[in-house]
Order: structure tokens, then sequence, then C-alpha cells
């Protein structure tokens, strides 16, 4: 028995009836990030830059902040706000429903109202914004009076364009008239981004055409078309500044007008205007993120978070990673 045992513990190899070893626990070890020198490099740079930068606009006395403040919210920056916000939002309103139009023209199959579609989309987006609010300005000069009636006929109804033409309304008309031919194009891209198997399900269900429109492939094409439009509304509420050279004090008209006024606050007055935009679109990029958001709910599994919700995430991970550190 005791040489058996002996061979055994010589040969290397233990007896059958005795016990398992437990294997040690291999120790803890520490796994070390990736060192990224040039990414924190490029961060101090970056980090000295913007310090730099507010530190210019705060000691700078040629800004005049005071003056900047004493502006800001005076009553006749305020009523040039209200003017630009209403040109925006009629202007945005009337452009989509232009642009719905145009684009069911260009898809329609009538070569008239494709070939008319496509001649007023080239044209209005060939034609800077200016001319056409200028040429709508002199507009009068060219057709003092305006008439509905039978081509080449008599007129039912006849009426002047000069006391209908407000400045108001030629602010409102040429930046429709622009934001329809922008928002066609749009419009159509998002129509067409529907699968064809979509509307050819809808056809073999025995489904009207608008109906089919209406209830499956527009809704559908909303995803593509809503997102990318309101991205447009950040190029029209910034275009809205244009409407002063056709007499419209809005919020730039009202900067101007006060700048003319009071020579030695024009710089103040451009930041109050600068400031004011910057509110204004970034109002409207914030909406746009949770339009893109509320219609990827359908294309993606998971919805991104939102920037509250990364906050808290990176928080949570924070609080995580510390007591990771205490462990340790």
């Amino acid at each position: 028995m005791s040489e058996s045992l002996g061979a055994a513990v010589s040969s290397g190899t233990a007896p059958p009836d005795a016990p398992t070893p437990v294997p040690r626990p291999p120790s803890a070890q520490r796994v070390l990030p990736l060192r990224h020198p040039g990414r924190w490099l490029l961060t101090a740079v970056v980090l000295v830059l913007v310090a730099q930068v507010a530190h210019g606009l705060a000691t700078n006395p040629f800004y005049q902040w005071d003056r900047f403040r004493y502006w800001f919210v005076r009553p006749v920056i305020l009523d040039g706000l209200l003017i630009t916000l209403q040109v925006a939002f009629y202007s945005a309103l009337l452009g989509l429903l232009g642009g719905v139009l145009l684009a069911l023209a260009r898809l329609s199959r009538s070569p008239v109202l494709r070939a008319t579609a496509w001649v007023y989309i080239w044209l209005f987006r060939s034609v800077p914004l200016i001319v056409v609010l200028l040429f709508l300005y002199n507009f009068s000069a060219l057709y003092p009076s305006l008439s509905v009636g039978v081509p080449f006929g008599p007129a039912f109804v006849r009426f002047d364009e000069s006391e209908l033409a407000t400045d108001l309304v030629i602010a409102v008309v040429g930046l429709s008239l622009n934001e329809a031919a922008y928002a066609a194009e749009v419009v159509r891209a998002g129509i067409l981004s529907v699968d064809q198997g979509q509307h050819e399900a809808a056809a073999a269900l025995g489904l009207p055409g608008r109906y089919q429109f209406a209830r499956i492939v527009f809704p559908q094409a909303l995803r593509a078309i809503v997102p990318s439009y309101v991205n447009q509304l950040i190029g029209l509420v910034k275009s809205t500044s244009l409407v002063f050279y056709v007499s419209l004090l809005d919020l730039f008209g009202s900067v101007q007008s006060m700048g003319s006024t009071y020579p030695g606050d024009i710089v103040p007055l451009l930041l109050v205007a600068t400031v004011w935009y910057v509110i204004l679109t970034s109002v409207v990029s914030v909406v746009q993120y949770y339009v893109e958001r509320h219609y990827s709910r359908g294309a993606l599994r998971t919805v991104a978070p939102t920037p509250l919700q990364k906050l808290r995430a990176g928080a949570r991970d924070l609080r995580a990673r510390a007591q990771r550190e205490a462990r340790i």
C-alpha cells in the first residue's frame, strides 16, 4: 500500500480516493483604460480658446453690456420680435401647404401639373429671396389692380392691389412662395421614401386612391418629412430678417432703426438681435430633436435617450465608478 502510494506521488498522479484540489481564484487585476494624450491636448487647447473668447466678451468695453441689457427687453425690440414670430409662423404654415400641393403635382400623372410644379420649384429655388421680396414690394407698379374673371373676357371681381398688399402681407407671401419650393422637395422625398410594397398592399385591398394616400402613404412619409421640414424652419426664422427691406420693422428692422437713431449703440443692438435669433433657432432645434425622436419609434428598436436621461445615466456611471474605486 505504501509502495503504491509512493509510486503515485512520485509519478505525479493522485490515488483514486484522494480529494480533488480546489483551484485558487486568480488575483483581481485592474484593467487600465487606453491613454489618449492627443485627445487631452486638444481638449486643453479648446478650453483655453473658449476661456479667451469668454474673457474678451466679458472685459471688452466695446461690447457695452450695460446698453445690451437696456435694449434687450425694450418695447420696440419686443414689438419687432412679435412681428418676426408672426411672419415665421404664417410663412411656415403656408409654405408647408404649398409644398404639399407642389409635391403632389410633381408626382401626378398629368404632364401639365408635373411641368408646372417643376418650373415653379426651379424658379423659386434659383431666384434669391431678397429679389422675390423686392419684386413683390414693387408689384403694384406693374399691376395697379387685379381681377378675377374669364380669361381675355369680363372680370367678375376687381380689387386694388395696393390696398391689400400691406408690408406684412408682402413679407408673408414672399417667404411662403420661397418656402413652398423647398418644402415641395422635402415632401416629395418623404413620399418617395415609403416602400413600394405599401402602395401595392393598399392597392391590393381595393382602397380608393385618396384613402391610400391619406391613411397609409402620407402617415409613413411624415417620418421623413417632419424632421427635415422642422430643420428647414431654422433657415426660415433667419430669413425673416430680410423683410426689413420691404419696410417691415421686424426684429432686425427694429435693431437697424434704433441703430440709426442711436449710432453709439450699434454693437449692443446687433448683439441683442444675435441673442434673440439664437434663442429662436435654439427653440426650433429642441422641437426638431423631440420630433425626430418621436418619429424614430417605428424605425428603431430602442429610442435614443434625451439629454436629461443621458445626464442621469452619466451621473449613475460616475457614482458606480466611485464605489468600485472605493472597494479596490
